[in-house]
């Protein structure tokens, strides 16, 4: 992908580091008022302890949501702290999402740990899940404002809407009428992934003062979402183990039902014999290869290269001035981990 889209120089890592050090202090102190086996649990999911309770200086994510939902608020005239409410809803939500998903999915690891069920039981995971959902909710209500929480109530159906589409896309066969299309793939990536990078930045316009700009830039998330997931599988397939987290070829052998996989079936249908846990590292390499020569890598490319054109005009045509903001989304895509 061409990381020329950004139109200015990007010093994401510090801008980052800027959000992560707003946002934090009013996550701790939404966390603190859990129970303390759940306070545990959920300090253990944002990175800030490790699974005895100590505090941990490990990977706790970049805070992304987080920070489209600031520098959208700071874009149309308002401070960072202005959207701090929507800005950490997005992340309670996103944290409480990747619990989740690690127990439908069985994912063993997260960002280099044990998934949260790995480490606590799933019972345990379960309920910590759904006390981060409602630390969200009641945050975001504490402003009393509607429109903010009927954008977030929509990005948890949509969430949930994509999220159930994944799971039903497993029972579906490879190839035939029946076999997932791109469209319905499409659906399901703006649902499970674009529904919090929407809420983040229609929030972050809303709580700064442009609820006008709420509707467009919920658009620009949904198709952002798409890119982003579309990157996600090609790392599921094709990245680094060390700086993903996740073991080589992940996606594979889950069998997942990804772009690349999708789009190269098609051309080689004998691709689906070498997916799933039942096969070795030696199908999975192969079935890389038979993806790649089959075009799959390069039609995933294009195609999240497609969505990120799109969010990021339709960003541009809202938010002309929001150059950091336009640079951030970008680099949603390109990245490496």
């Amino acid at each position: 992908m061409d990381p020329g889209h950004s139109r200015t120089s990007w010093s994401g890592e510090d801008e980052l580091l800027r959000v992560r050090r707003l946002a934090e202090p009013a996550l701790r102190e939404a966390i603190a008022g859990l129970h303390p086996w759940g306070e545990r649990m959920a300090s253990f999911t944002l990175g800030w302890a490790d699974v005895d309770g100590r505090p941990y200086e490990g990977d706790g994510g970049k805070s992304l949501r987080p920070a489209i939902a600031m520098l959208a608020a700071e874009a149309v005239g308002a401070t960072a702290e202005a959207a701090l409410p929507g800005a950490v809803a997005v992340e309670l939500v996103h944290a409480f999402s990747l619990v989740h998903d690690d127990i439908i999915d069985r994912d063993e690891r997260r960002r280099h740990r044990p998934a949260l069920w790995k480490a606590y039981g799933v019972g345990p995971a379960i309920l910590a899940g759904d006390a981060l959902l409602a630390l969200a909710i009641g945050r975001l209500a504490r402003e009393g404002d509607p429109l903010a929480g009927r954008y977030l109530s929509s990005a948890l159906i949509d969430l949930v809407h994509g999220q159930t589409l994944d799971m039903a896309f497993e029972d579906r066969p490879w190839i035939g009428p029946e076999a997932v299309t791109v469209a319905e793939y499409t659906e399901m990536a703006a649902g499970k992934t674009g529904s919090l990078l929407a809420a983040a930045a229609s929030l972050g316009v809303i709580l700064g003062g442009a609820p006008s700009l709420a509707e467009p830039m919920w658009q620009m998330g949904r198709d952002l979402g798409v890119a982003f997931q579309i990157a996600d599988d090609l790392l599921g397939i094709w990245g680094d183990p060390s700086q993903t987290g996740k073991p080589v070829y992940s996606d594979l052998r889950r069998a997942k039902k990804t772009l690349p996989v999708l789009a190269a079936l098609p051309v080689s249908p004998e691709l689906a014999a070498l997916l799933g846990v039942e096969t070795s590292d030696e199908d999975h390499r192969e079935a890389a290869e038979l993806i790649e020569r089959a075009g799959g890598r390069a039609t995933a490319l294009d195609l999240a290269e497609s969505h990120l054109t799109a969010a990021l005009t339709t960003l541009r045509d809202t938010l002309p001035e929001a150059d950091s903001l336009h640079a951030l989304c970008a680099a949603l895509v390109h990245r490496t981990h």
